[in-house]
Parts: C-alpha cells; sequence; structure tokens
C-alpha cells in the first residue's frame, strides 16, 4: 500500500498530518504537484513535480496507482478514475469517495459547476477547520490500520 497525494490544492494541516503517519506507520507517501514541494526528511515520504497542465498531475497518479493504494484528493473525477483503478480516494475533509457514492458526487459536482457557469451560485465549500482535519486524520488513520494488516 501506498499513499499518493493530489498535492498542489492539499491544505497545509492535511500534508502535516500525512507526514506523521507516514513516518509513524511507514507507509511511502508520495506528493504529486505542478510546483516543487518541500517535504521533511524521510525515507517514507517524497515528492514528484510534474509539468503545468491541465490534469497532468492527476494522469501520473492514475499511471502509478496500484490496487488497494490510497489517494487523498477533493478532485472527484480524479476520485472516480481512482475507485475504477481499484485504489481507494479520501478528500481532505473525511470522506471516502467509493463505488456507491462516486456518481453522486460526480453529479452534484456537475450541477454546482452549472450553476456557478451560469451565475446563480457564487463561491465555493466551507471554511477548512479543525473538525475537518480531525475527520480526515480519523479516517486516514482507520484506513491505514486496516490495510497495514492486511
Amino acid at each position: 500500500m501506498q499513499i499518493w497525494v493530489d498535492a498542489d490544492a492539499c491544505p497545509r494541516a492535511v500534508k502535516e498530518v500525512l507526514f506523521r503517519c507516514a513516518n509513524r506507520t511507514q507507509v511511502m507517501t508520495t506528493l504529486v504537484a505542478n510546483q516543487f514541494l518541500k517535504t521533511p526528511p524521510s525515507a517514507f515520504i517524497q515528492s514528484v513535480q510534474v509539468p503545468g497542465g491541465f490534469d497532468v498531475a492527476d494522469n501520473e497518479i492514475v499511471a502509478r496507482l496500484n490496487k488497494d493504494d490510497l489517494v487523498i484528493t477533493a478532485d472527484i473525477p480524479l476520485a472516480d478514475e481512482v475507485i475504477a483503478k481499484g485504489g481507494a480516494a479520501l478528500n481532505p475533509r473525511g470522506t471516502f469517495y467509493t463505488k456507491e457514492n462516486i456518481k453522486d458526487h460526480l453529479q452534484r459536482r456537475d450541477m454546482r459547476e452549472s450553476l456557478r457557469d451560469s451565475g446563480m451560485v457564487s463561491g465555493g465549500p466551507d471554511a477548512y477547520g479543525k473538525k475537518e482535519l480531525q475527520a480526515f486524520s480519523n479516517a486516514l488513520d482507520r484506513y491505514v490500520t486496516q490495510h497495514k494488516r492486511a
């Protein structure tokens, strides 16, 4: 098992949780972004810089992904690809995308995008706070614990 991070828009607090998890559990964690990312020195943490461009980081993650790897992303289309390839996808708010719920997430995303494009709705998700970080940390810990045993 490996953890992949769609790191361009990943909150700093989430990265810190991931760094601690990687060192504590000795699970390889790779951040993928189209910019240089500074990571702490660790045998279990690395970063991959990809060229800029639409979905370049997403495509790199999907290309390297193995079954049962975990991807951290808020990008719902990426999560859909991860699930199709046998991986798991967790968003930074602590919600797992699954085979059972991914189509619903995609439909809601498309509807919100359509409403924003038409000017009927503006803004994005609620602010990221301690409650969301705790939910993420708990979900990550459960997943890693279950898959390290297997």
